[in-house]
Protein backbone atom coordinates (compact mmCIF):
# COMPACT_ATOMS: atom_id res chain seq x y z
CA UNK A 1 0.00 0.00 0.00
CA UNK A 2 1.20 3.81 -0.84
CA UNK A 3 0.94 6.37 1.53
CA UNK A 4 1.36 10.03 0.64
CA UNK A 5 3.39 10.66 4.07
CA UNK A 6 5.48 7.93 5.31
CA UNK A 7 3.70 5.83 8.15
CA UNK A 8 4.80 6.11 11.76
CA UNK A 9 6.40 2.53 12.52
CA UNK A 10 3.87 0.45 14.88
CA UNK A 11 4.40 0.77 18.89
CA UNK A 12 5.00 -2.12 20.61
CA UNK A 13 6.82 -4.25 23.38
CA UNK A 14 9.38 -7.40 23.84
CA UNK A 15 8.30 -10.52 24.49
CA UNK A 16 9.88 -12.22 27.06
CA UNK A 17 12.09 -15.37 25.83
CA UNK A 18 10.92 -14.45 22.28
CA UNK A 19 12.50 -12.65 19.47
CA UNK A 20 8.94 -11.48 18.13
CA UNK A 21 7.25 -8.68 19.65
CA UNK A 22 3.63 -7.70 20.80
CA UNK A 23 1.97 -5.00 19.12
CA UNK A 24 0.30 -2.40 20.44
CA UNK A 25 -2.91 -1.15 19.34
CA UNK A 26 -4.97 0.62 22.24
CA UNK A 27 -4.10 1.08 25.93
CA UNK A 28 -7.30 1.14 28.13
CA UNK A 29 -6.95 2.50 32.01
CA UNK A 30 -9.42 1.33 34.64
CA UNK A 31 -9.78 4.18 36.93
CA UNK A 32 -9.74 3.72 40.71
CA UNK A 33 -9.74 0.15 40.80
CA UNK A 34 -8.24 -0.54 44.45
CA UNK A 35 -10.45 0.66 47.87
CA UNK A 36 -7.59 2.31 49.32
CA UNK A 37 -6.01 4.71 45.86
CA UNK A 38 -10.41 5.41 45.91
CA UNK A 39 -10.06 6.67 49.58
CA UNK A 40 -6.58 8.59 49.14
CA UNK A 41 -8.61 10.63 45.80
CA UNK A 42 -11.34 11.09 48.05
CA UNK A 43 -13.81 8.91 46.51
CA UNK A 44 -16.56 6.40 47.49
CA UNK A 45 -14.45 2.82 47.47
CA UNK A 46 -17.74 1.26 47.06
CA UNK A 47 -18.65 -1.18 44.10
CA UNK A 48 -19.57 0.97 41.21
CA UNK A 49 -19.19 0.64 37.82
CA UNK A 50 -15.66 0.83 36.29
CA UNK A 51 -15.21 3.64 34.31
CA UNK A 52 -11.72 3.73 31.29
CA UNK A 53 -9.65 5.81 29.68
CA UNK A 54 -7.12 5.39 26.92
CA UNK A 55 -3.50 6.76 26.22
CA UNK A 56 -2.14 6.75 22.59
CA UNK A 57 -0.88 3.56 21.82
CA UNK A 58 2.66 5.44 21.17
CA UNK A 59 2.88 6.76 24.67
CA UNK A 60 3.85 3.21 25.56
CA UNK A 61 7.59 3.56 26.63
CA UNK A 62 10.11 0.16 27.28
CA UNK A 63 11.45 -0.03 30.51
CA UNK A 64 15.13 0.45 31.48
CA UNK A 65 15.58 4.42 30.27
CA UNK A 66 15.21 7.50 31.15
CA UNK A 67 11.92 8.93 30.46
CA UNK A 68 11.62 12.59 30.32
CA UNK A 69 10.10 14.63 32.47
CA UNK A 70 6.97 15.88 30.76
CA UNK A 71 6.15 19.62 29.82
CA UNK A 72 3.85 21.67 31.40
CA UNK A 73 3.59 19.79 35.11
CA UNK A 74 5.27 20.46 38.21
CA UNK A 75 3.40 18.07 39.93
CA UNK A 76 4.17 14.20 38.00
CA UNK A 77 2.69 11.21 39.93
CA UNK A 78 3.46 7.51 39.40
CA UNK A 79 1.00 4.71 39.14
CA UNK A 80 1.98 1.02 39.20
CA UNK A 81 -0.28 -1.36 37.40
CA UNK A 82 -0.63 -4.46 36.58
CA UNK A 83 -0.79 -4.72 32.88
CA UNK A 84 -2.84 -7.23 30.71
CA UNK A 85 -2.11 -7.95 27.05
CA UNK A 86 -4.82 -8.85 25.01
CA UNK A 87 -4.22 -12.39 22.45
CA UNK A 88 -7.63 -12.37 20.40
CA UNK A 89 -10.12 -9.99 20.27
CA UNK A 90 -13.94 -9.91 20.58
CA UNK A 91 -17.32 -8.13 21.51
CA UNK A 92 -19.49 -9.05 24.42
CA UNK A 93 -16.80 -11.21 26.02
CA UNK A 94 -18.72 -13.14 29.33
CA UNK A 95 -16.06 -12.86 32.34
CA UNK A 96 -16.48 -16.91 32.45
CA UNK A 97 -14.52 -17.00 28.85
CA UNK A 98 -12.29 -13.75 29.09
CA UNK A 99 -9.02 -15.31 30.11
CA UNK A 100 -9.31 -17.22 26.80
CA UNK A 101 -8.64 -14.43 25.26
CA UNK A 102 -5.36 -13.24 26.97
CA UNK A 103 -1.53 -13.32 25.82
CA UNK A 104 0.14 -12.21 28.58
CA UNK A 105 1.02 -10.03 31.44
CA UNK A 106 3.23 -7.33 32.65
CA UNK A 107 3.60 -4.06 34.65
CA UNK A 108 3.41 -0.67 33.70
CA UNK A 109 3.64 2.96 35.22
CA UNK A 110 0.23 5.14 34.38
CA UNK A 111 2.25 8.76 34.63
CA UNK A 112 -0.14 11.53 35.58
CA UNK A 113 0.30 15.36 35.30
CA UNK A 114 -2.13 15.89 38.49
CA UNK A 115 -2.31 19.47 38.43
CA UNK A 116 -3.00 19.44 34.66
CA UNK A 117 -6.04 16.83 35.82
CA UNK A 118 -7.70 18.46 38.72
CA UNK A 119 -7.73 21.68 36.75
CA UNK A 120 -9.94 19.59 33.99
CA UNK A 121 -11.62 18.08 37.22
CA UNK A 122 -12.72 21.32 38.13
CA UNK A 123 -13.69 22.49 35.25
CA UNK A 124 -16.10 19.88 34.39
CA UNK A 125 -13.66 19.18 31.29
CA UNK A 126 -12.09 15.39 29.89
CA UNK A 127 -8.69 15.10 32.07
CA UNK A 128 -6.97 13.10 28.58
CA UNK A 129 -4.21 15.98 28.48
CA UNK A 130 -3.53 14.94 32.33
CA UNK A 131 -2.85 11.40 31.06
CA UNK A 132 -2.20 11.01 27.48
CA UNK A 133 0.91 12.74 27.07
CA UNK A 134 4.38 11.48 25.49
CA UNK A 135 6.04 8.25 27.42
CA UNK A 136 3.27 8.21 29.64
CA UNK A 137 3.04 4.85 30.00
CA UNK A 138 6.37 2.78 30.19
CA UNK A 139 6.01 -1.14 29.96
CA UNK A 140 7.95 -4.07 30.92
CA UNK A 141 7.76 -6.85 28.47
CA UNK A 142 4.93 -8.83 28.14
CA UNK A 143 5.33 -12.62 29.77
CA UNK A 144 2.97 -15.19 27.92
CA UNK A 145 0.21 -16.50 30.19
CA UNK A 146 1.82 -19.90 28.81
CA UNK A 147 4.39 -19.69 30.85
CA UNK A 148 3.61 -18.01 34.02
CA UNK A 149 -0.66 -19.07 33.40
CA UNK A 150 -3.50 -16.38 34.99
CA UNK A 151 -2.31 -14.82 38.35
CA UNK A 152 -5.12 -14.33 40.72
CA UNK A 153 -3.18 -12.62 44.03
CA UNK A 154 0.31 -11.45 43.67
CA UNK A 155 2.56 -8.34 45.43
CA UNK A 156 2.34 -5.35 43.05
CA UNK A 157 4.70 -2.72 44.97
CA UNK A 158 7.00 0.36 43.70
CA UNK A 159 9.89 2.13 44.75
CA UNK A 160 11.50 5.58 44.28
CA UNK A 161 14.96 6.22 45.43
CA UNK A 162 14.56 2.11 47.24
CA UNK A 163 11.44 3.66 49.15
CA UNK A 164 8.62 1.43 48.81
CA UNK A 165 5.37 4.23 47.79
CA UNK A 166 2.72 1.64 46.31
CA UNK A 167 2.30 -1.75 47.85
CA UNK A 168 -1.07 -4.08 47.58
CA UNK A 169 -2.26 -7.25 45.87
CA UNK A 170 -3.61 -7.34 42.51
CA UNK A 171 -6.21 -10.19 44.40
CA UNK A 172 -7.60 -6.48 45.80
CA UNK A 173 -8.62 -5.41 42.64
CA UNK A 174 -12.19 -3.95 42.55
CA UNK A 175 -12.81 -4.91 39.40
CA UNK A 176 -11.17 -8.64 38.26
CA UNK A 177 -9.28 -9.14 34.99
CA UNK A 178 -12.56 -10.96 33.59
CA UNK A 179 -14.74 -8.71 34.61
CA UNK A 180 -12.61 -5.76 33.24
CA UNK A 181 -12.39 -7.64 29.69
CA UNK A 182 -16.22 -8.28 29.96
CA UNK A 183 -17.15 -4.44 30.62
CA UNK A 184 -14.79 -3.08 27.89
CA UNK A 185 -15.71 -5.71 25.52
CA UNK A 186 -19.54 -4.74 26.17
CA UNK A 187 -19.45 -1.15 25.12
CA UNK A 188 -16.53 -1.83 21.99
CA UNK A 189 -14.60 -4.44 20.33
CA UNK A 190 -11.68 -5.43 21.49
CA UNK A 191 -8.71 -6.61 19.30
CA UNK A 192 -4.97 -8.39 19.65
CA UNK A 193 -2.50 -5.69 20.95
CA UNK A 194 -4.95 -4.43 22.88
CA UNK A 195 -2.89 -3.57 26.62
CA UNK A 196 -5.08 -3.17 30.05
CA UNK A 197 -3.62 -1.40 33.00
CA UNK A 198 -5.95 -2.31 35.64
CA UNK A 199 -5.94 -0.10 38.06
CA UNK A 200 -3.31 1.49 40.92
CA UNK A 201 -3.05 1.00 44.85
CA UNK A 202 -2.26 3.26 47.12
CA UNK A 203 0.69 5.88 47.71
CA UNK A 204 0.67 7.99 44.43
CA UNK A 205 2.91 10.91 45.13
CA UNK A 206 5.11 13.12 43.16
CA UNK A 207 8.72 12.20 41.35
CA UNK A 208 11.29 15.04 39.88
CA UNK A 209 13.87 14.67 37.42
CA UNK A 210 16.45 12.17 38.67
CA UNK A 211 14.23 9.84 41.02
CA UNK A 212 15.21 6.20 40.51
CA UNK A 213 11.44 3.85 40.02
CA UNK A 214 11.56 0.28 40.36
CA UNK A 215 8.34 -1.43 40.92
CA UNK A 216 6.72 -5.07 39.93
CA UNK A 217 4.50 -7.74 40.47
CA UNK A 218 5.81 -10.76 41.72
CA UNK A 219 5.85 -14.06 39.08
CA UNK A 220 4.88 -11.93 36.50
CA UNK A 221 7.68 -8.80 35.80
CA UNK A 222 9.53 -5.99 37.21
CA UNK A 223 9.83 -2.07 35.80
CA UNK A 224 13.00 0.27 36.28
CA UNK A 225 13.13 3.35 34.97
CA UNK A 226 14.76 6.89 35.51
CA UNK A 227 13.18 10.02 35.47
CA UNK A 228 15.06 12.04 33.01
CA UNK A 229 15.41 16.11 32.62
CA UNK A 230 12.47 17.48 30.33
CA UNK A 231 13.39 17.27 26.88
CA UNK A 232 14.06 20.34 24.60
CA UNK A 233 11.21 22.29 22.72
CA UNK A 234 11.35 19.95 19.26
CA UNK A 235 12.59 21.98 15.97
Amino acid sequence: MNYVIEPVSAPSLPVRGRAERFPIRRIYCVGRNYEAHAREMGKDPNREPPFFFQKPADAIFEDGQAMPYPPQTRNLHHEIEWVVAIGQGGRNIPAARALEHVYGYSVGIDFTRRDLQNAAKELGRPWEWGKSFDHSAPCAAIVPASEIGHPSAARIWLAVNGVVRQQADIGELIWSVPEIIAEISASMSLAPGDLIFTGTPAGVAAVVPGDRLHGGVEGVAEIRLTVGEPQGEPS
